[in-house]
């Protein structure tokens, strides 16, 4: 794994090779966070991480000076690499949750200035997971709220759908609340 840029830009990070998560590749990791650096100001804005897998996402957005990224995994595997790699960087910005994002989206009360979801492509929630996140307790006016997906899924019906992105085979939707 290999932060982009940033702080930490440019360190790698051996991956296990039991892991089960599918990472964003860098190419698609990259354009997405140059669309974000159009849309907001990193410094200081609180961002969430579902499914949070290696941590690539949440390392890229606390690297880039959020104030604070909480990354949320259910995998041990995965869940043990991010804090493996959170302690080996120092970082004090940042919460690791080991549970159920689910479980978690209908019982957090913080809100995020960004909220980012990177669910298994199969997982047969999928297709509600915007709706979920959009009309929970984490949203505030002026959210972001971006969910990574294959071209099964197609959320240009939703009214807060800012912008579609494709790279390669990633389709992430950007909406604002």
């Amino acid at each position: 794994m290999r932060i982009i840029s940033g702080k930490y830009g440019r360190r790698r990070f051996d991956v296990p090779t039991n892991i089960t998560a599918r990472p964003t590749t860098d190419m698609a990791r990259e354009n997405l966070f140059n669309v974000l650096n159009n849309l907001i100001d990193f410094e200081d804005i609180t961002v969430l991480d579902l499914f949070a897998g290696t941590g690539a996402i949440s390392f890229e957005f606390v690297s880039r000076g959020c104030a604070s990224v909480t990354s949320v995994e259910k995998a041990a595997t995965q869940f043990n690499f991010i804090q493996k790699v959170k302690k080996q960087l120092g970082e004090e910005n940042m919460t690791v949750i080991k549970g159920d994002v689910f479980r978690f989206i209908g019982s957090c009360r913080q809100q995020f200035d960004v909220i980012f979801a990177d669910p298994p492509y199969d997982l047969p929630q999928l297709p509600q997971l915007p709706e979920l996140i959009l009309n929970s307790a984490m949203v505030k006016p002026g959210t972001l709220v971006i969910v990574e997906h294959s071209k099964a899924n197609d959320f240009t019906a939703m009214p807060q759908l800012l912008q579609h992105r494709l790279y390669g085979k990633v389709n992430f939707s950007i909406f604002k609340v």
